[in-house]
């Protein structure tokens, strides 16, 4: 109980004792007539009306009081663990209408001159939870913070179609050429990476430790509801074999579900249905207990997942990023992975669940209402849970020859060393059964006026040009996986010697993948848009959609609402 609520009941029996003194009935007969005899004592009369006013607030907030107080407890479905009560926590307060989301800063990539930076390396992503996220704002009629806006995840959202790979390679590469749309001049140059399609006959079983933030947070309709939802949703894709177990957390950590088939659905959907809000956020224990359930029902040869549903708040025990950063990348090593659904609004730290689902091996979504939920939960969960590759990491070498200087767009988190490349110890991003990933780089040929900064010249060391051998290439794409079973990388070799093609005659892919990365810049205002606008985007999306595929058509509409909220 608060001290607030003891207070207030003191109050009250005091005035209850004044009350009843008043309100007497020989001191009411002793009081009408000293009215009538002595109308100045009429204040006696009129501190009885304010004793009963004042008592019966004093009443009505004390029972608010109660009410509040009773509102914070969670309740855990039946035969939870001994021990793993979460008690209420009634010191913590939330307010949803305060707005505390947080967005790490984004700076963005910059021109590199070639000659002195020949190498642009970077870990692939196949995130694409800022894609749903400034869907969200902006079907709030709110632009996005620009750091909430990662450009390789809006272009990363959509299915590209790309060919499946032939022989045992676990993926595919294609390389791409064409002029700029936004600068006049320069090129754009489009890679994509296509992983094998799961065989969903013969899928190796699945052990999926839901860790579910049941915090006063996540009190809203688009939270802790949607999150139940979206997991029902998914029970129905898993298969036979599969196994879930379910963990919450709020003031502690507490386990809902012990590792339990999937066959089991309606002791599963019963453990989701009783589940409620309140309390504070002690997600740092809460994962180190789904670490430790998920390794209790841990499948050799299977697939181990903890699957974080929260709003990305992280305020008891455990909680700096690079405390859970360290923690996750411990338990990764044990054949766990993680993946991160973000949900909500008010409260979202999009940078800490970004961070901790890289370090986790896993992906990081962002569920901004039921359509996404099915998206993510029932159409591509089941692919996306299933690695075929690990630590998969591209480095592309342009021809100064051909090349004045290149900009990556996007990925500016993902940014490696040069020598990190051929570092097997260096982790960088997996890659799941089915994905694509995409990636564009705006280039300036070797004839170009743009002025790149340099470095001074080196003192101890002279930069010379080979012999034209290789003069009609543009660069040169190398690519480093991991097999599942294996720690050393296999490296992959392509070049791309194909000149550039007119804007219009290029492919779908490449049109399309240019107006989702035109978006990101105008959104993010960036300084190297050059002359595009919002009209240009939705034209470049028109001329490489079809009317059938309904997230394409969503994505013109978007672009619509953005250009009318930036205009006033």
């Amino acid at each position: 109980m608060h001290y607030s609520q003891y207070f207030l009941r003191s109050i009250i029996l005091l005035l209850s004792f004044a009350y009843l003194k008043i309100s007497n009935p020989m001191l009411n007969e002793n009081l009408m007539v000293m009215r009538r005899h002595h109308p100045k004592n009429s204040i006696h009369t009129g501190l009885y009306i304010i004793y009963t006013i004042v008592l019966v607030i004093l009443c009505l907030a004390a029972t608010s009081c109660n009410q509040q107080g009773s509102m914070q407890r969670v309740t855990l479905a039946p035969g939870s663990a001994p021990g793993y009560e979460i008690p209420a926590d009634m010191d913590i307060e939330y307010e949803p209408s305060l707005n505390t989301e947080e967005y790490d800063r984004i700076i963005e990539n910059t021109f590199k001159d070639t000659w002195q930076n020949p190498f642009s390396t970077f870990s692939i992503d196949v995130d694409n939870a800022s894609y749903s996220n400034v869907r969200r704002y902006l079907r709030n009629h709110m632009i996005p913070p620009r750091d909430a806006v990662r450009i390789e995840e809006l272009i990363n959202y959509f299915d590209y179609q790309y060919p499946a790979p032939a022989g045992e390679r676990p993926f595919a590469v294609i390389t791409e050429m064409a002029e700029c749309p936004w600068n006049t001049g320069n090129m754009l140059v489009h890679i994509g990476i296509q992983g094998q399609k799961p065989d969903y006959e013969n899928l190796p079983p699945s052990n999926l430790t839901f860790l579910i933030d049941v915090s006063g947070s996540m009190d809203s309709p688009a939270k802790l509801p949607l999150v139940k939802k979206s997991i029902k949703l998914l029970l129905d894709q898993l298969g036979e074999k599969d196994r879930v177990s379910i963990v919450v957390y709020a003031g502690a950590a507490g386990l809902v579900l012990p590792s339990t088939p999937v066959m089991q659905k309606g002791e599963i959907k019963n453990g989701l249905s009783q589940l409620t809000a309140g309390g504070s956020t002690a997600g740092g224990e809460g994962i180190r207990l789904a670490y430790q359930v998920n390794q209790q029902g841990f499948i050799a040869g299977g697939n181990n997942r903890v699957i974080l549903a929260t709003d990305g708040d992280f305020n008891v025990g455990v909680s700096s990023s690079s405390e859970l950063v360290r923690m996750i990348e411990k338990e990764r090593q044990k054949g766990t992975y993680l993946t991160i659904c973000g949900f909500g609004m008010g409260n979202y730290k999009d940078g800490r669940m970004e961070q901790i689902s890289n370090a986790g091996n896993g992906n990081y979504f962002y569920i901004d209402g039921i359509r996404e939920a099915e998206k993510v939960f029932a159409r591509e969960m089941r692919a996306n849970l299933f690695t075929i590759a690990r630590d998969v990491k591209v480095q592309v070498e342009f021809n100064p020859a051909k090349v004045k200087a290149y900009r990556l767009l996007g990925y500016e988190n993902r940014v490696m060393a040069s020598e990190d490349f051929n570092n097997d110890r260096k982790d960088a991003g997996e890659l799941g059964a089915g994905h694509s990933v995409t990636a564009l780089y705006e280039v300036v040929p070797a004839a170009g006026d743009l002025e790149v900064p340099k470095h001074d010249p080196a003192r101890y060391q002279r930069v010379v040009a080979r012999e034209p051998a290789n003069a009609n290439e543009w660069m040169s794409l190398k690519l480093r996986y991991k097999p599942l079973d294996d720690d050393n990388s296999i490296l992959i070799t392509d070049v791309l010697t194909k000149e550039p093609s007119d804007f219009i005659q290029s492919s779908d892919n490449l049109r399309f993948a240019s107006a989702a990365a035109g978006f990101g810049m105008l959104l993010r205002a960036s300084r190297f848009s050059g002359d595009l606008t919002y009209a240009d985007v939705i034209e470049m999306a028109q001329h490489s959609s079809s009317t059938a595929d309904r997230d394409r058509q969503e994505f013109m509409e978007l672009v619509r609402s953005a250009a009318l909220l930036d205009a006033n």
